[in-house]
This record gives structure tokens, C-alpha cells and sequence, in this order.
């Protein structure tokens, strides 16, 4: 075995160095002076006798063997000699990064690093100080520095507990079984001064952290420790003590603390203690002051319900000084205007779009049109997988996950050339994974690619492009082209106005869109009242006894011309009364009178089926069929079945026309309750002829109050 501690391999000869020390050991002069006999292999080694060593100063070579830094290898890290703890972590570190999404942290790197800690005695990547990492910069590289801390930073949730982190002043997020998206697990709590108020922060983060509603994103982590560090440097320049004692704290400290918040907003003046991006200060707005506001009060008001305001001394009156944020005003971006939607959609805007600012074709412009055609937010579409499409019974359907709202695997159909578009990206992606491996990605690789993968730090195409990289480039797109600011967002606002402008409704937007509530559907909707008017029509055919079952009465399923709107006008806009299983329509009897023909309905041409009325139509139609095929003889079922065909007709004519809107599956949905609970204004609201006629605004008035009563009305139980 050689000399040297750190060496693995047989020694060369009697200096107890292998061939590549050796000649490291001459290069650097021979320290103390090392010699070997004049042919020593002959004269001892082949004899079986030891050969003697000669130095001048054996101390020295000592001393120089103990010093000598491991050889590097191929594609291996030399960790002999240092302290088994540093070893360890230096092999866990290596290893761990592997896991992650990571570039190149070369070999050199890491063997010179080990080669340091075992000059300088480290025990511990931990026991890098500045000064450590300054010198292990000039000794081996900046690097060097970047992969110490890093692994430090891994390690540090397995060095420290959670009531050393509190005694601290930070949070490690992974204590809790949490990782916060595009966040570090390092909390830092140290910018707030006051103990009592830190221990509270940390306390309350925690609990949330706990808790099974913990959130994804930092947002709420970032507003309450905004909220403390402007709370804490208020209470330092202005409290008692620096508000370091909390039971000198009284009321008129609060309200100064708001009084400063609302004139940093008014005047628009840069916060306390926050910081905005580096080289930007923080500007006190609407939205941050409400956050702060929001944050402290949930803060004190918990520390008070829980009684750790009491046993810390605080005031109640400082607590409840501390005011409600108030109403927060939420503006919903607008649509693109027309001549906006026609830029961005522009073929020459969109090649600008690629060449520009998406030189190596990354899918900058694919993306965008994915967009456009379909609504779906931007995340949605850049964290597509590369088995995103498919073709179910010839139609190209797109495969997504609208995370937002907790929808995975949700199917989309898309145009023909929007699958093409990205079915050729697909081609792409495989090509750039085979010239980056040199192999075809196996299936289990193709499971996990994405569709749009970065190009930074990703060889095996997990990582998807980011909202930062999308965005940036788009604005800048949009200021070449001048046309005012705009986000890609605003396209999802486009397309909900769009469909609404269409004939869908409010549920067919909204599952569409991916949204968790009609209410949400109705902040991406941009319409007039008129417009909503016009929409919002319900599907009307004739009714079995008409001359013509089935027959389409209202509804955009057709369009309408001036004089059929003026028929429909005379016809149907006006006031309706619900009969069973559809309306009538007879004005007399609407209005109030007996009906001449005995309430029979279902044979009368003045009764119009409506969407909802369609499950009970179909029980009735499964009715007939079973009376039909228990007859006793064929010629009683033959009559039966004759008598039933025009209700039968006008079925199918409700059918086709509820599934030429995309209706058939809600209207299959409905339960058979009570006739009131079928009134819903989608169906039960009349075709707007006087609208389509373009009547004047008298007509148009009255007309607007022609739909059937709401289910409100009491005289609905009675009929």
C-alpha cells in the first residue's frame, strides 16, 4: 500500500507511492529529499531483501505525504482522509442532486472540494464559514462555494429542529412536509426585531403549514411576514422600548401604525420595511395595504382567541384597533378588441413572434395559438404532456390538467389544424430528446415529457417551459407591435364573451373554461344587458298536436330572418303559462281564462315543449313502447304506436335541436321534481323577436318581461 492516505493504489516502489504520486513528488522538487539505492530492484527487490530509503529530511517528506492531494481519475471522487461525517454528506449531496432538476456540478469541482476540506480539516460542510468559502473560491472555484451551500442547505432540515428554527427566527418549510411551488424551504424571520411578535408570526405560519389546507404558493407567507416586518419597524421607531415590551403597546400605537399604512397608499410612498425586486424599492398600494391590514388583524385576533395575547400582556384595545383591509376591488380584465384579436392572430405578427423572440423554436408560437383556440390558461397549455392528444371516434381531442381548480385528465376537443400544430411540436420534442441522448426516449420517458420542455437544465425533457419565459417574451411581442398593453390572459376573457355571444351558457362556460363557479364564469363574460338578453334563449318546438311535432320554434339553431322574427313576435314573445310537461301559449288562458279545449294539452298546437321537459318526455315515450308491446293482439300496438308518432316526432326534434346547442347532456341530467323547478331562464325565457326585428324601445320593453314566472312566484304552486 502507498504511503499516502489518500491514494487506493499499490505503490510503485519503495517510496511507498504509486507511478502517478511519484511523478507529482518530482515535480514538486522532491520535499525532504527522498532516495532509493542505484538499481534497487536488482539488488533487493529480486533478492526478497528491504530496500533502505535515504532522506534528508524525513520530517519533511512526512509532512508532504500527509498534504498530498488525491489524484484525479476518470470519472471518480477521491474522499479518503476526511472525517467520516463530511464524507458522507459529500456523498449525499452528489447523490441528491441527482434527483433534481439540475445542470453540470463537475467532478473537478467536487474533488477539489474534498481535497480542501481535508487541507483545512473540515469535520462538516457545515463548518464553512465566509472566511472558508472565500478561501475555497480562490482554492478551486465559485462553483465550489454554489455546491457547499447548496448541499448545506439539503442538510440543514435534518441539523436543526423546528424549536431551534423558532429560537432562530425562520421557518424550514420541509420540517412540515411542505415545499411551497418555486420556493425555498428557508423561511427567514429574522427582518422582525420583536421576539413576542416573531414567536407569534412563526407560530401562526406553522399552524398553517399543519394544517390540511395548506396552501401551494407562498402568497400567504409572503403577506404575513410583509405584515410583520411593517408592523415590527413601525413599532421600533415609534413604540416604548422599540415595542419590544408588548404590554406598553396601546391603541394609539395602532392607529398610528394605519394612519402611516393609509398615507404611504395615498401618497404613494415606499414601504417601511419591505422590499420589492433587487434594485426596487416597495411601494405602499391599495392591494399591499389591505394585505398587511388583513394579516395583522388574522395575527392578533388569533393570538387573542387562543390567549396568548393575554399571557403576553397585550392590550385587547391595540388588537382591536386594528381595522378590517376593507373592500377590495377586483377589475376584471376586458376582451381583445377587434382589432387587437386581428393583430395577435395576424399570420406575418406571428412569424415576427417565432423568428424574433423564439429562436430555437422552443414553441413560443404554438403555444400562443394553443391559446387563442382554445381558452385555456397559459399554465395549462405550457405544462401539456407530450401524450397530450389523441383521436376518440376521428375527432382530435386535447388532454389536459386544469390544476388551478384540482381537474386532472380533462378532455378538450380542438380543430383539425390546432392538432397538427401540435402534433408537428410533438415531432420536435422527440427529435431534441434523440439528438440530446442519442436514443429514442423509451415509454416510460415519453409518459413524463412534456410537450414544450426548456431547454435549461433538462435532459430528459421533464421540465416544462415557464409563465416567466412565455410572458416575457409575449410583452415584448406586444410592444413591437404598439397595439397597447395586453396579456395572454385577456384571450381566455375573449373566448368566454365569444361563447356566451354564441348561445352557450353560463354552465357550458364554465365547464368549459375549467372554472370552480358560475360566478367566476360571469368575471370572464363581458356583455351587455342586451347582449345577455339575447343569449340567454331557451329551445322551444311544437308540440305533438301541432301540424308540424317537432318542429324547431325558437332558438339559434336557425337563423332567423327579419319577417320570420316578426311571425315569432306575433306567435310566441309574450307571456306563457306552465302546463304539464311543457307551456301554453293560448294568451286567453294565459291572461287568466278557461281553456276552450279542456286542458288537453298534449293535442292542442298551441302547446311548445322546452328543454327541460325532456327526461319527462322520454318516460312517457317508454311508457307508450311498454303499453305498445303488451297489446294483445298487432293490430291494438299498431294503433298505438300510431297514436303516440307525433308526440314521438316531436321528441326527436327536441333532441336534435337540445344537442345542436350542446344542451342534451344537461337536459338529461334534470331530476322529474316538481314542474317549478324546471324554470330555469335558460329554457323558460322566449325567443327575443323584438330584438331580432329591431322593434322600437316600447315593444322591446315589453317584450323583456315576457317570460314565464320565476319559480319564486307562489301562484306557480297553485296552477
Amino acid at each position: 500500500m502507498p504511503g499516502l492516505q489518500v491514494c487506493p493504489e499499490l505503490a510503485d516502489s519503495p517510496l511507498e507511492l504509486c507511478f502517478r504520486h511519484e511523478r507529482r513528488y518530482r515535480r514538486q522538487g522532491r520535499p525532504g529529499g527522498a532516495t532509493l539505492p542505484s538499481q534497487w530492484g536488482t539488488r533487493f527487490g529480486r533478492r526478497g531483501l528491504v530496500t533502505p530509503v535515504s532522506y534528508e529530511d524525513e520530517l519533511s517528506f512526512r509532512r508532504w505525504c500527509a498534504s498530498a492531494g488525491a489524484v484525479l481519475r476518470p470519472a471518480q471522487v477521491n474522499l479518503r482522509g476526511l472525517h467520516p461525517l463530511l464524507r458522507a454528506e459529500i456523498k449525499w449531496g452528489m447523490f441528491t442532486y441527482t434527483q433534481k432538476a439540475h445542470g453540470r456540478w463537475e467532478l473537478v469541482t467536487w474533488q477539489g472540494l474534498a481535497n480542501f476540506a481535508r487541507e483545512h480539516g473540515l469535520r462538516s460542510l457545515a463548518d464553512a464559514g465566509p472566511e472558508e468559502e472565500r478561501l475555497l473560491q480562490k482554492a478551486v472555484s465559485r462553483e465550489a462555494v454554489h455546491i457547499v451551500r447548496a448541499v448545506t442547505g439539503w442538510l440543514q432540515p435534518l441539523y436543526v429542529t423546528p424549536a431551534e428554527t423558532r429560537e432562530l427566527g425562520y421557518i424550514l418549510t420541509e420540517h412540515f412536509g411542505r415545499k411551497l411551488t418555486g420556493r425555498s424551504v428557508h423561511m427567514d424571520l429574522t427582518g422582525v426585531s420583536q421576539r413576542w411578535l416573531r414567536d407569534l408570526i412563526w407560530d401562526h405560519l406553522v399552524a398553517i403549514l399543519r394544517s390540511p389546507s395548506c396552501p401551494r404558493s407562498g402568497s400567504t407567507f409572503d403577506d404575513m411576514r410583509r405584515a410583520g416586518l411593517e408592523l415590527s419597524t413601525f413599532l421600533e421607531l415609534h413604540a416604548p422600548s422599540g415595542g419590544h415590551d408588548p404590554r406598553a403597546l396601546t391603541a394609539d400605537h395602532m392607529h398610528q401604525f394605519v394612519a402611516d399604512q393609509r398615507q404611504r397608499e395615498r401618497d404613494g410612498l415606499v414601504s417601511l420595511a419591505a422590499r420589492g425586486r433587487p434594485g426596487k424599492q416597495s411601494i405602499v398600494t391599495d392591494s399591499t395595504r389591505q394585505r398587511v391590514f388583513h394579516r395583522t388583524r388574522r395575527l392578533l385576533r388569533g393570538a387573542l382567541e387562543s390567549g396568548e395575547a393575554e399571557r403576553l400582556g397585550l392590550d385587547r384595545a391595540f388588537i382591536a384597533a386594528m381595522p378590517a383591509p376593507g373592500r377590495t376591488v377586483r377589475r376584471s380584465r376586458s376582451p381583445f378588441a377587434d382589432g387587437v384579436a386581428r393583430a395577435l392572430a395576424n399570420e406575418t405578427n406571428l412569424r415576427g413572434l417565432s423568428e424574433t423572440y423564439d429562436p430555437f423554436d422552443r414553441g413560443l408560437r404554438d403555444a400562443w395559438e394553443t391559446i387563442i383556440v382554445t381558452g385555456r390558461r397559459c399554465g395549462e397549455v405550457l405544462q401539456l404532456r407530450l401524450d397530450c392528444l389523441g383521436r376518440y371516434g376521428g375527432l382530435p381531442m386535447l388532454w389536459h390538467d386544469q390544476t388551478k381548480v384540482g381537474n386532472y385528465d380533462q378532455a378538450l376537443r380542438i380543430p383539425e389544424r390546432v392538432h397538427q400544430l401540435l402534433e408537428a411540436r410533438q415531432r420536435k420534442t422527440l427529435a431534441l430528446f434523440e439528438a440530446r441522448n442519442n436514443r429514442p426516449p423509451t415509454a416510460e420517458d415519453r409518459a413524463q415529457m412534456a410537450l414544450f420542455p426548456t431547454n435549461i437544465r433538462n435532459r430528459d425533457g421533464h421540465r416544462p417551459l415557464s409563465y416567466k419565459w412565455f410572458h416575457k417574451g409575449f410583452k415584448l411581442w406586444i410592444d413591437d407591435l404598439d397595439i397597447g398593453r395586453w396579456v395572454p390572459h385577456q384571450a381566455r376573457h375573449s373566448l368566454a364573451t365569444s361563447l356566451l355571444r354564441a348561445g352557450a351558457s353560463l354552465t357550458h362556460v364554465r365547464r368549459y373554461l375549467g372554472h370552480v363557479s358560475e360566478r367566476m364564469a360571469e368575471h370572464y363574460i363581458h356583455l351587455t344587458q342586451s347582449d345577455l338578453e339575447d343569449v340567454l334563449q331557451h329551445v322551444w318546438v311544437s308540440g305533438p298536436g301541432s301540424p308540424s311535432p317537432g318542429e324547431v320554434l325558437t332558438g339559434p339553431t336557425t337563423p332567423l330572418t327579419r319577417e320570420q322574427a316578426q311571425a315569432l313576435a306575433i306567435d310566441l314573445a309574450r307571456r306563457s303559462t306552465p302546463a304539464e310537461g311543457g307551456f301554453c301559449t293560448f294568451q286567453p288562458v294565459v291572461d287568466g281564462g278557461a281553456c276552450p279545449w279542456n286542458l288537453d294539452c298534449h293535442n292542442c298546437d298551441k302547446f311548445v315543449l322546452s328543454g327541460a321537459d325532456l327526461v319527462y318526455w322520454r318516460r312517457k315515450r317508454e311508457q307508450w313502447r311498454l303499453l305498445a308491446e303488451g297489446a294483445p293482439d298487432d293490430a291494438t300496438a299498431d294503433y298505438l304506436y300510431r297514436y303516440f308518432e307525433p308526440t314521438a316526432r316531436a321528441i326527436d326534434g327536441l333532441e336534435k335541436a337540445l344537442a345542436g346547442l350542446g344542451l342534451l347532456d344537461d337536459a338529461l341530467a334534470l331530476d322529474l321534481r316538481k314542474p317549478q323547478d324546471y324554470f330555469h331562464r335558460v329554457w323558460s325565457t322566449a325567443f327575443r323577436a323584438a330584438d331580432l326585428a329591431d322593434t322600437d324601445d316600447d315593444e322591446r320593453g315589453e317584450y323583456s318581461d315576457t317570460s314565464t314566472t320565476d319559480g319564486d312566484d307562489p301562484e306557480q304552486d297553485i296552477a
